[in-house]
């Protein structure tokens, strides 16, 4: 099942703290928010934005931090 989260972004439920310390995160999957244990490699605090980028099997997943970098409101005025 897994396989279908690789790639998605989510939230972090409970603060991952590193390395083989996991924590979980909330992944929207085919519809349905669903909870994963997941692993980073440094701290990822309560709240942010992850990024899925493999699966352990099962219900363990390994993340990334994730931010969507929006596009500067002043700079798209002055064109």
């Amino acid at each position: 099942m897994t396989g279908i989260a690789i790639g998605s972004v989510g939230r972090v439920l409970v603060r991952i703290r590193g390395g083989e310390l996991p924590g979980e995160v909330e992944l929207m999957v085919q519809g349905t928010p669903e909870t994963f244990i997941a692993y980073a490699e440094d701290e990822i605090p309560l709240g942010a934005d992850v990024l899925v980028i493999g699966s352990r099997g099962g219900r363990r997943v390994d993340v990334v931090p994730w931010q969507i970098a929006l596009p500067d409101s002043d700079s798209e005025m002055r064109t």
